[in-house]
C-alpha cells in the first residue's frame, strides 16, 4: 500500500498560484468586508470566474462526467486558497458537499456535469452542523410520488443553489432527491449566521416534487461520503485561515511600537505566536494527509478525517483569536478582517462535526476506549 503523500506538488503550486492571484485582486479584505455589510454576502461575478474559467467547480469529476480529471488534494488546495481569503463563494456546498455526493450517487447524470462545469450551483439539504456518521436525516419525507415535505434548518449554501440536494425517508427507506431551488412548495428562509461569509438557510418543503437520485443503502453510503469528504477537507480551508491569521499578526508586531519597542520583540508574545507555529505545521500535516487518504480512497480515509477535524477546527479558532488580541488598540474592529476570520473559525469549528464529536469519532476507529469512571 502506498504511503500518504503530504507534499505539494507542482501541478498543485500552479493552481495555488492561479487561484491565489486571482483572489488577491478580486476578494480584497475590503471587498469582503463591503459584501458582509450588504444584502448580498456571496459575489457571484467571483464565483463565475472561479468555478466556469478556472474550472474549479469539477476539479475532483473525472472528465468523463464533465469535470476537470484531477483530484480531491487539489480541491483541498483551493480550499485553503480560500480559507486565506474567508472568499464569499459556495463552493464548499457546491463543488465539495454536492459535486462528491452526485459523483457518487449518479456519476452519469447531466446535474454532475452541470455542477462541474459551474454553470448550476447545489446545495446539499443537511445541517452545517451534520458529522459524518451520522444518523441518515429524517426531516423530510417522501410519499410514494416523490413528493417531499418536511423542514431542514441551517443549510450552507442554499440560498444561491439552482439546485437542492434533499435527504429523505421515503416509502422504501432512505432516498436522495435533487429539486429545483424555484420549485412550487419549496421555501427558504436566511438565518442570522455568526460567519457573515456563509450565510445558512431553513428550508421548508410542502409537496415539493423531487426527481428520485439514489435510494436505500446506496443513498446513506453516498451521503455519508459526502459529508466525509467535506470534513475531511474542510480542515484545509482551517489550515488557510490560521496561516493567514498568523502570518498576518506576526507582521503588525513587526511594526507595532509600544515603550519604543516593536511588539514582536517582546519574548511572551515571541513565545505564543512560535508555539502557534508549531501547531499550524501539524495541522497542514494533518490537513494534507486528510486529503491525500480521500484522494486515493485510502482505508484509513476515515481516521485521517477524524484526525484533521479534532486538531484542525481547534486551531483555526485558537489562531483567529490570537490574531484578535495581538491586534489590539488598532482602532474600530470591524474595519480590520480579522473578525471575519474568527467568525468563519468559530463556524467552521461546528461545521460537519465538532472537534470533541471527531474525538470521540477517532477513539472508535482506533479501538480507543474512553476513560471508565470509578465505581463505589
Amino acid at each position: 500500500m502506498t504511503a500518504p503523500d503530504l507534499l505539494y506538488s507542482e501541478i498543485e503550486e500552479e493552481l495555488r498560484a492561479s487561484v491565489r492571484a486571482l483572489l488577491g485582486d478580486r476578494c480584497p479584505p475590503s471587498a469582503v468586508l463591503a459584501r458582509c455589510e450588504g444584502p448580498e454576502p456571496y459575489d457571484p461575478a467571483l464565483w463565475r470566474t472561479l468555478a466556469v474559467e478556472l474550472g474549479v467547480a469539477g476539479l475532483h469529476v473525472p472528465e468523463e462526467y464533465g469535470g476537470a480529471g484531477a483530484g480531491l488534494r487539489e480541491t483541498a488546495v483551493v480550499l485553503e486558497e480560500l480559507g486565506r481569503r474567508v472568499a464569499p463563494v459556495p463552493f464548499l456546498g457546491s463543488a465539495v458537499l454536492a459535486g462528491t455526493l452526485l459523483l457518487a450517487a449518479c456519476p452519469q447524470d447531466g446535474l454532475l456535469a452541470e455542477v462541474a462545469a459551474g454553470t448550476v450551483t447545489a446545495a446539499v439539504a443537511v445541517p452545517l452542523s451534520t458529522a459524518p456518521g451520522s444518523a441518515f436525516p429524517t426531516g423530510v419525507r417522501a410519499d410514494p410520488g416523490g413528493a417531499l415535505s418536511g423542514r431542514v434548518t441551517s443549510v450552507a449554501d442554499a440560498l444561491t443553489a439552482g439546485v437542492l440536494l434533499v435527504p429523505a425517508e421515503g416509502p422504501d427507506g432512505p432516498a436522495l432527491y435533487a429539486v429545483p431551488a424555484g420549485a412550487t412548495g419549496l421555501r427558504l428562509a436566511r438565518r442570522t449566521s455568526l460567519d457573515l461569509t456563509r450565510p445558512l438557510a431553513d428550508l421548508t418543503l410542502d409537496g415539493v416534487a423531487g426527481r428520485l437520485l439514489a435510494t436505500g443503502a446506496t443513498a446513506v453510503a453516498t451521503l455519508h461520503r459526502a459529508l466525509l469528504t467535506g470534513a475531511g477537507l474542510l480542515a484545509s480551508e482551517q489550515l488557510g485561515l490560521a496561516e493567514w491569521c498568523l502570518a498576518t499578526t506576526v507582521e503588525y508586531l513587526k511594526e507595532r511600537r509600544q515603550f519604543a519597542r516593536r511588539l514582536g520583540s517582546f519574548q511572551a508574545l515571541k513565545h505564543r505566536l512560535a508555539d502557534l507555529w508549531l501547531e499550524t505545521v501539524g495541522a497542514r500535516a494533518a490537513a494534507r494527509y486528510a486529503a491525500d487518504t480521500l484522494a486515493t480512497d485510502h482505508p484509513d480515509a476515515a481516521v485521517a478525517v477524524a484526525l484533521a477535524q479534532a486538531h484542525c477546527g481547534a486551531l483555526a479558532v485558537r489562531a483567529a483569536e490570537e490574531c484578535v488580541q495581538l491586534h489590539g488598540g488598532i482602532g474600530m474592529t470591524w474595519e480590520h478582517p480579522a473578525h471575519l476570520y474568527l467568525k468563519r473559525a468559530k463556524a467552521d469549528q461546528i461545521a460537519l462535526g465538532t472537534p470533541g464529536s471527531h474525538r470521540a469519532a477517532l477513539a472508535e476507529l482506533v479501538d480507543l476506549p474512553g476513560p471508565v469512571g470509578r465505581t463505589a
